[in-house]
C-alpha cells in the first residue's frame, strides 16, 4: 500500500508534519481528516527515497538563503507589516502567514530573517522572540509590540497598530525628503557649473589679459586666484566634505559632542524647526502606540528615547524615564526640558489625568505632522528666491569680474 507523506494544521494552527497509508491519496486525505487536521500539502512517499534526500529537502531552506548587507528599507517593512496584519485578521495561522509572505519576498535581508522566523517558530519560540534575533530587520519597537500582542491575545489589532504608525512615520519622512530634492539638486548643478568656469573658461580669459598687460581690478584677481586654486588643489575642494563628515559622525560618537551638534542643529531657522517638530510628532507617536499596546511605561520611554534620533530629545526622555521610576508624572519632567510647547505638555497632563495618554500622544503628533508639512512648504518657498538671489550674485560677479577688463582693452584699443 502506497505511503503518502502530508503537511496539516490542528485546530489550534499548529502544523503536522506525518505519514499515513492508503490506497489512494483521496483515502489518504479523509483520514487525516478524521484525526482533525486540515491538509495544506500531501503527497506520495518514494519508495527509493534514501534518508539523505530527505535531510536535503529539510533543510533546503538554509541553501537558499542569499549574501546581503545592510537592513531593509522602511518601505519593505511597511509593505511586510500591513500584509502580516491582514493575513492575521483574516484568520490565519502565523506560521502559514508568514509562509505565505516568505514565499512572495525577493532574495535579501527580510527574505533571510523570515526563513529562520519560521524555523524558530516551528521549533517552539514566539513570534517575538524570532523577530528579536533580527535586529538588522525588527528593532525594539517592532519586537515588543508583537510581544505585548502576543501577551494580551490581540496579536492582529497590534500589527494593525503597527503597520498605521509605520505607514505614518514613512509618509511624513517621504515628504520631507521629497522636498529636499529640488534644492539639493539645484544647488549640485549649480557648483558643477561654477567649477567648470573656475576650471575651463576663467584661465581663457587670463590668458587674454596676460598677453595685453592689462591692469586687472580686485574682482578680477580674486576670481583668478579662485580659478588657480581649484586647478592646482582640486583634490582639496573633494576631501574637505568628506572630512567635515567623518569628523561630524567621530563627534556623534560621544555623547557630548552629539549632544551639542544636535542643540546647534535644532537652533538653525526653518531647518531647526523641522527637525524639531518631525522628532516630536515621531516620538509622541510611538509613545501613544506602545503605551496603546499594552507595553509598560518604562519600557515605552525606553524604547523612545533610544529610537529619538536626537540627542536632545534622548537627555530629556531620560529625566522623564527617572521620574516615571520615582512615582512622578511625564508632564512636569518635559516641562522642564522645554522641548515641547505649553499645550502639549498640558495635554499630556490632561491625558494622565484621565487615563486617555495614548489618544491624547496621537493627537499630539497628529498636530505636529501637519505642522512639519507647513514648515517644509514653507522652507521649500523660502529656499527658491534664496537660492536665485545667491546662484545670481555668485554668476553676476564672475561676469563682472572678467567684462571689466575687456572693457578696459576695448576702450583703449578704441583710443
Amino acid at each position: 500500500m502506497p505511503t503518502f507523506q502530508f503537511e496539516a494544521m490542528d485546530h489550534t494552527g499548529k502544523e503536522v508534519r506525518d505519514s499515513i497509508d492508503a490506497a489512494t491519496q483521496e483515502e489518504a486525505q479523509q483520514l487525516i481528516r478524521q484525526k482533525g487536521f486540515f491538509v495544506t500539502k500531501i503527497s506520495e512517499k518514494a519508495k527509493k527515497a534514501s534518508k539523505k534526500t530527505a535531510q536535503a529537502k529539510k533543510g533546503g531552506r538554509r541553501k537558499k538563503k542569499a549574501f546581503t548587507i545592510g537592513k531593509i528599507t522602511g518601505k519593505q517593512l511597511c509593505l511586510f507589516t500591513r500584509q502580516l496584519s491582514t493575513l492575521q485578521d483574516a484568520g490565519l495561522p502565523i506560521l502559514r502567514s508568514l509562509k505565505i509572505l516568505e514565499g512572495q519576498c525577493k532574495p535579501g535581508v527580510l527574505k533571510n530573517a523570515l526563513q529562520d522566523i519560521i524555523e524558530d517558530i516551528e521549533s517552539g519560540s514566539t513570534l517575538s522572540e524570532a523577530m528579536a534575533k533580527h535586529p538588522k530587520a525588527f528593532d525594539r519597537l517592532y519586537c515588543n509590540m508583537v510581544k505585548a500582542g502576543e501577551a494580551g491575545g490581540a496579536l492582529e489589532a497590534i500589527l494593525q497598530r503597527l503597520a498605521d504608525f509605520k505607514e505614518k512615520a514613512q509618509s511624513l519622512k517621504r515628504r520631507i525628503q521629497s522636498a529636499m530634492v529640488y534644492p539639493i539638486v539645484v544647488i549640485g548643478v549649480a557648483t558643477l557649473i561654477v567649477a567648470f568656469i573656475l576650471y575651463w573658461i576663467v584661465p581663457k580669459f587670463q590668458a587674454i589679459f596676460d598677453d595685453f598687460n592689462l591692469p586687472l581690478p580686485l574682482m578680477t584677481q580674486y576670481l583668478i586666484k579662485a580659478s588657480k586654486f581649484i586647478i592646482k588643489r582640486w583634490w582639496v575642494c573633494l576631501i574637505t566634505p568628506i572630512i567635515f563628515v567623518i569628523i561630524i559622525k567621530l563627534l556623534y560618537r560621544l555623547k557630548t559632542g552629539a549632544y551639542i551638534l544636535d542643540k546647534i542643529f535644532l537652533m538653525i531657522p526653518v531647518m531647526g524647526d523641522i527637525a524639531e517638530k518631525s522628532t516630536v510628532a515621531r516620538t509622541m507617536r510611538t509613545l501613544a502606540t506602545l503605551v496603546q499596546s499594552g507595553v509598560p511605561i518604562l519600557e515605552s520611554l525606553n524604547i523612545v528615547r533610544d529610537t529619538a534620533g536626537n540627542a536632545v530629545f534622548e537627555r530629556a526622555f531620560t529625566r522623564i524615564y527617572e521620574s516615571i521610576r520615582e512615582g512622578e508624572t511625564i508632564a512636569q519632567p518635559l516641562r522642564e526640558a522645554r522641548i515641547v510647547d505649553d499645550i502639549v505638555v498640558n495635554m499630556i497632563d490632561v491625558g494622565e489625568e484621565t487615563g486617555e495618554l495614548d489618544t491624547m500622544l496621537h493627537k499630539i503628533a497628529s498636530n505636529y505632522d501637519e505642522e512639519v508639512e507647513a514648515l517644509v512648504e514653507s522652507l521649500v518657498s523660502l529656499l527658491e528666491p534664496i537660492m536665485i538671489v545667491v546662484l545670481g550674485g555668485i554668476i553676476g560677479f564672475i561676469v563682472i569680474a572678467l567684462f571689466l577688463p575687456l572693457i578696459q582693452l576695448i576702450s583703449k584699443l578704441s583710443g
